[in-house]
């Protein structure tokens, strides 16, 4: 096996791009990594890319280059772009390629997400009930946390106001304006206790990454950066997710807190190592859970942390950086890709406004999806192993 670096990243701004469709912008952030590598698409030994709503990302190939390469199309719900970087890492890692590309975007229409249940292997009925709506399915699973774990819900408005005040910061972000946390809790209630402002839109964007050998990285780049694990997980019987008709009565332990657990193994890094990270932040309390379910904290201290600051840009455990999904939106194919992005940026030194102090040289990322799937990587600064 074989280290694998990002020695390239490009972005297009999320949110909402009038006129200008998913695959351009998928193009737009290709090539923006492609000229951060100081390569070109021929140089490319193969493509991962996926989308939801905007086009199958093998096809961007008509604007990029016909050069035959092997482009895979990648879809899993919101783990989309972090599958296709798990595939393009273990293409690498196996040594079966030296260099290529993973390419994420989406373009939804406005409005919430509309799945249909038999997609998922649920029957007519779950949808005619409103479960389909995510909103009152993170509604229900954020008051059993609150609940089981003695957390008043008034924190959940401090998580989203770090996230408008981190977007505000973040020029590629859709929502930057800061709002505070008393206008947050008074929005209009969506499903108890989560308000308008403490849930993530469905919106557009797009990020592309270029990945290389690690002993063959700073032919590339004189600022790689090192992807030292990454690690995916479904369900198991008994774990509490998204789309699931039913609750057991034995609990199993979450894909996040799988995957999370196999990252570090892999790499070698303790969850206390960990100096930026970005998690899932479908709403407020996604955050709030997916912090100890990753490991970088027990249930319950997440109250503490979040009101003293320690998960602000400047304090000690720094949590979604650019403003999250809350501030970015989520268009599902990049999404996941984002935060690899971000921490891409923060490990470089070179995300400006929002910059970590101290020089971060871990980061953490974890991206989680329906019906229950869990993404994590670890990028580093110098190679682990």
């Amino acid at each position: 096996m074989t280290g694998v670096a990002i020695v390239g990243a490009g972005m297009h701004r999320f949110g909402r791009t009038d006129g200008v469709s998913g695959r351009a912008q998928a193009v737009h952030a290709a090539r923006a990594a492609l000229a951060d590598a100081g390569l070109k698409f021929s140089d490319m030994g193969f493509a991962f890319g996926g989308s939801h709503s905007a086009g199958d990302a093998d096809t961007l190939v008509s604007e990029l280059g016909l050069t035959g390469l092997p482009f895979i199309n990648v879809y899993n719900g919101c783990a989309t772009g972090g599958s296709a970087l798990i595939s393009a890492h273990a293409a690498i890692a196996s040594g079966a390629q030296d260099v290529g590309i993973v390419i994420g975007f989406d373009k939804h229409p406005r409005g919430a997400f509309d799945t249909d249940p038999s997609e998922h292997g649920i029957g007519s009925w779950y949808g005619e009930t409103g479960m389909m709506v995510t909103t009152q399915f993170f509604g229900m699973k954020i008051q059993r946390y609150l609940h089981d774990h003695d957390i008043e819900p008034g924190v959940l408005a401090a998580v989203a106001e770090k996230a408008f005040r981190n977007g505000a910061r973040n020029p590629m972000a859709w929502r930057r304006k800061e709002l505070s946390a008393a206008e947050i809790a008074a929005a209009p209630m969506i499903s108890h206790p989560l308000t308008q402002y403490m849930y993530c839109s469905p919106g557009e964007g797009a990020v592309a990454l270029v990945l290389a050998r690690a002993d063959r990285a700073r032919d590339h780049t004189d600022r790689p950066v090192f992807l030292s694990g990454a690690a995916f997980r479904s369900r198991r019987y008994g774990s509490f997710e998204v789309f699931s008709p039913w609750l057991a009565l034995d609990r199993a332990d979450s894909p996040t807190s799988e995957a999370s657990r196999a990252v570090f193994e892999q790499a070698g890094i303790a969850p206390s190592d960990v100096d930026v990270a970005q998690i899932q932040d479908t709403e407020s309390g996604a955050e709030l859970m997916h912090m100890a379910e990753t490991g970088l904290c027990a249930d319950g201290e997440q109250a503490e942390l979040i009101t003293s600051g320690a998960t602000a840009i400047e304090g000690r455990l720094p949590i979604n950086t650019d403003g999250g999904c809350l501030a970015n939106g989520e268009p599902i194919g990049a999404s996941g890709l984002r935060q690899v992005f971000e921490n891409v940026l923060q490990l470089r030194g070179e995300a400006g406004d929002r910059q970590v102090p101290g020089g971060p040289e871990v980061g953490f990322t974890h991206v989680y999806g329906a019906p229950g799937i869990s993404a994590c990587t670890v990028l580093t600064r110098e190679e682990t192993r």
